[in-house]
């Protein structure tokens, strides 16, 4: 493999980065000098409390202390301004008032400072005059590389070095949670209780209003690591959604991200955004977005800690059945409640489990689940039950429960159970309720690793969450099944003609036959529609469709048309359909004006064998475009039965997606009814996500009724809602997640006059990403990835997930794709690979190339490709490491532009290439 197409790989070598370049907030966090601005030495004010708590820990690094009016602080030099000291600080720290603060960032900047945390109060929580201040320090920063934490904020602490910089007093100890939150008050009464509970954390963060730092930053960073587990989030506005969506897509990977978010009610959202000066979105909305990021959201503090240390101790669930064995018939039947409330399922025994829990137990035993093995069980009772419960191939997971009677032994049952602790890969909790007497059971359990909780349906709930943990994971990262989207030839042009018209009459409606026509357009079967302006066109038309037929209201400004009398459905001849004209037209007259009645629209009468069900899209303020799918008909707000999603979908989402509404166990076949065809359904999904992120004028769609039989899909009205006239091109809501870029789609024509499509990855090519690395020679994979890695090992599912399913705004993957002319199959070529750097505005860059497609000048053309595209996403640099025996490669970089030099391990070069 020694010419330029052998396959060969300018990208990371895994041997120096197993993972992306820490972030820049290591100079935040993990600093080694820190400035105090503010410093003061009198009693009771914030400057001396955060002076004294950076004097008072087991912090290592250098203190200096700024101010312009003393030469002394607690026994340290002091410095009239940041700029004064004699070399760079990784931190300051800055508390003073908010005036004062632009002017001290300036300086900061320009003395080369790697970070600030403003703990000053003043800023847009205040209205006007405060968000002028921060638009000032935002100016600032943009000067320089400095990161920002707050303002507004109680500061951070890094218990793993001993680093207190806020005015809370007794940090916590050393442990493996990072807890994020928006509210400092909130986090000084964790504190309190932590020294209660001995919890630990690895980062206290008080992030408070975001004016650089955001919660993506935050959680990149705290993915990286090592000392933190699990990341807790006390939330009350997100922000930016899609920094936040992209980075808990990731670390959701390798973490848990567990959210308690305010503002769940209306009342509650108003209160939080005085609170932070920022305003919150539709709850639900933020649901779906939780779901696709793969972050579990709890509605209690208290589950913040338990889900932390659930998630971090016991294997997930593979489902939501929960095996309950218990010595009191009450706790189990709460823990039951909790368990089914919440969305998880009793599960049912075996026969075999029944069988031999009934050979030793006594004749009074439940015979059910929950197991209630009666008050008078000993340790060997509970022993013998536990071992054939946690067996059960009907469960998921197991909650044993102890209420202390005179029979019981909480320790000595404790310590029977502490075998089966990770045993057998389902999650074991326990309930061991009580006070003092239970407390040596509860101590061993906690030493086994098993959770315990004060009580059952406490213990259920969480299992719950697990299990929701384990559902949004799994879809956020199955394979889905390929989907058609792509229209036909001129079918975007008519869309895009069809809005425009509208646009340019100054309409922000569609009429229902446009509606009809753009959802046709995108591959969504709607009902035959004919306008009719007068009786006897209606009669025309209707003769030529079939009787019967339905007349509806056209009209360019009407939308919900039962309202006005404007629907008449089931018409069976000429003289029906003449006497339904006349009556929708005197009504809408009526109710409406006569201005408002354009004539009207026949259809064919569709029979309603089937289901209604509403597909629609608006826009949310924070998250942009959002979907929405349930139960439809003239009852749809009555019913409520929906769910909501955030695009872009695929066939697995869409699948999801219906599964969260109550229609769906019908969508299925029930009472002898034939199941409605789901993989059909999912596709239409797919294609109308495809036409929300498309138009990006739409601001609203209505499909209802969407009729859903096992003979068809239809769509029987429509209503499209279009954004105002005067909103420009850039002022247009963008998805929170960024969709697939059709324009680094294209063709090129290989060394051998072949086709080939050079296109950005989906989801839905894992399946081809094996057959390539099918193709791969040993010599090919060791240039690639530094090492040699066995076939298994690169097309594990949890290995090529980080590619399949990246994130369009944090990496750009390209595949050169070809269909073979004779079986029609389609493969993979070669690979090109673009990874954001989250420090800097950089990219590392990679390629690979099957051995069997080599010196067509593919390896070339995938990396000039990725480089427009990294042009194209405004980056800075791009940079690729390679073997230094890969000359062929170095070649190839150089005549594209790179400057190569020796890399840090010895055996390879880096390349840099200045955008």
């Amino acid at each position: 493999m020694n010419s330029t197409e052998a396959g060969v790989v300018p990208g990371v070598n895994p041997k120096i980065s197993s993972g992306p370049p820490k972030h820049g907030l290591d100079a935040m966090f993990t600093p080694g000098s820190v400035a105090l601005v503010g410093a003061s030495d009198r009693p009771g004010t914030v400057g001396r409390t955060i002076l004294e708590n950076l004097l008072r820990g087991s912090f290592q690094g250098k203190v200096y202390a700024v101010n312009a009016k003393r030469e002394e602080l607690l026994g340290l030099k002091t410095y009239r301004s940041i700029r004064d000291i004699p070399q760079p600080v990784d931190l300051a720290i800055v508390a003073t008032p908010a005036a004062s603060v632009p002017q001290i960032i300036a300086e900061c900047v320009d003395a080369q400072t790697k970070s600030a945390v403003v703990i000053s109060a003043g800023f847009k929580e205040r209205g006007a005059e405060g968000l002028a201040l921060e638009r000032q320090i935002g100016q600032q920063l943009h000067r320089g590389s400095m990161r920002l934490l707050g303002p507004n904020c109680l500061g951070l602490m890094n218990p793993t070095i001993g680093l207190n910089a806020t005015f809370a007093n007794d940090p916590p100890a050393a442990g493996n949670v990072a807890f994020l939150s928006q509210s400092g008050a909130l986090l000084s009464a964790i504190l309190d209780w932590s020294h209660r509970e001995a919890v630990g954390f690895s980062a206290i963060v008080s992030t408070g209003s975001m004016l650089d730092v955001t919660w993506g930053d935050l959680i990149y960073h705290f993915g990286d690591d090592p000392h933190t587990k699990s990341i807790l989030l006390y939330m009350e506005s997100i922000g930016d959604a899609r920094s936040f969506l992209s980075a808990a897509r990731e670390v959701a990977l390798t973490k848990p991200i567990i959210v308690i978010k305010a503002g769940r009610s209306e009342a509650a959202s108003r209160a939080a955004a005085s609170h932070t000066g920022a305003l919150t979105g539709s709850d639900e909305v933020l649901d779906a977005a939780f779901r696709r990021s793969g972050v579990l959201r709890v509605h209690a503090i208290a589950d913040l800690f338990y889900m932390a240390e659930v998630l971090g101790r016991q294997p997930r669930p593979k489902g939501p059945r929960l095996m309950i064995l218990t010595n009191a018939g009450g706790p189990g039947v709460l823990a039951t409640d909790a368990l089914v409330a919440n969305g998880g399922e009793l599960a049912t025994l075996s026969e075999d489990s029944l069988r031999k829990l009934n050979e030793f137990l006594p004749a009074h035993w439940s015979h059910n689940n929950p197991v209630d093995i009666l008050g008078d069980a000993d340790p060997e009772r509970y022993a013998r039950a536990i071992e054939i419960a946690s067996q059960d191939p009907n469960s998921d997971g197991l909650l044993v429960i102890l209420a202390p009677q005179g029979m019981t032994d909480p320790l000595q049952i404790a310590e029977r159970l502490r075998p089966y602790a990770k045993q057998f890969g389902k999650p074991v909790l326990a309930s061991w309720m009580g006070g003092n007497s239970v407390a040596a059971g509860e101590a061993a359990l906690n030493a086994a690793g098993i959770p315990t909780f004060p009580y059952a349906d406490t213990a259920a709930r969480a299992f719950t969450y697990m299990w929701r943990y384990t559902y949004n994971m799994r879809g956020l990262y199955e394979t889905p099944t390929p989907t058609e989207t792509e229209l036909k030839a001129g079918s975007r042009d008519r869309v895009e003609q069809i809005i425009q018209n509208a646009r340019t009459q100054g309409r922000v409606l569609l009429n229902e036959v446009e509606s009809k026509q753009l959802l046709s357009l995108y591959g969504i079967p709607t009902v035959e529609t004919r306008v009719a302006v007068a009786e006897e066109e209606a009669v025309a038309a209707a003769s030529q469709i079939g009787f019967p037929v339905v007349l509806k209201i056209f009209s360019q400004t009407i939308t919900h048309k039962t309202e006005v009398g404007g629907v008449k459905l089931n018409l069976p001849d000429a003289p029906s359909v003449r006497s339904a004209y006349r009556a929708i037209k005197s009504s809408v007259s009526e109710k409406a004006g006569p201005d408002q009645f354009s004539g009207v629209t026949v259809q064919p009468m569709v029979s309603l064998e089937g289901y209604e069900l509403i597909l629609g899209s608006s826009v949310d303020p924070q998250f942009g475009p959002v979907i929405l799918f349930g139960s439809g008909g003239q009852l749809v707000e009555v019913y409520r039965d929906r769910a909501l999603a955030l695009p872009p979908l695929n066939t697995t989402l869409a699948h999801r997606m219906m599964e969260q509404t109550r229609i769906f166990t019908a969508l299925k076949g029930i009472r002898g009814r034939k199941p409605v065809n789901l993989p059909a359904l999912e596709q239409l999904l797919v294609r109308f996500s495809q036409l929300v992120l498309d138009q990006r004028w739409i601001a609203e769609i209505d499909i209802n009724p969407l009729l859903a039989s096992a003979k068809h899909l239809i769509a029987l009205d429509a209503r499209i809602v279009l954004h105002r006239p005067d909103i420009a091109l850039e002022q247009l809501p963008k998805p929170a997640i960024r969709p697939y870029p059709l324009k680094y789609v294209c063709s090129w024509t290989a060394k051998d006059g072949k086709q080939v499509t050079i296109r950005p990855i989906r989801p839905e090519d894992e399946p081809l990403m094996v057959k390539f690395h099918e193709t791969l020679s040993d010599r090919s994979v060791y240039l690639r990835y530094f090492a040699s890695i066995s076939l298994s090992r690169r097309v594990a599912h949890e290995r090529l997930l980080r590619i399949c399913f990246g994130d369009y705004d944090r990496e750009m993957v390209l595949v050169a794709e070809r269909t073979d002319a004779a079986s029609g199959e389609r493969r993979i070529m070669g690979v090109g690979r673009m990874n954001k750097l989250r420090a800097g505005n950089e990219a590392e860059v990679a390629v690979l190339v099957s051995d069997q497609y080599q010196k067509l000048g593919l390896g070339h053309e995938l990396l000039r490709r990725i480089i427009e595209a990294a042009r194209d996403e405004k980056l800075s640099r791009v940079s690729a490491e390679m073997l230094t025996d890969n000359i062929a490669m170095q070649i190839v970089m150089k005549r594209l532009g790179f400057g190569v030099r020796p890399g840090e391990d010895m055996g390879s070069v880096r390349a840099f290439l200045d955008l």
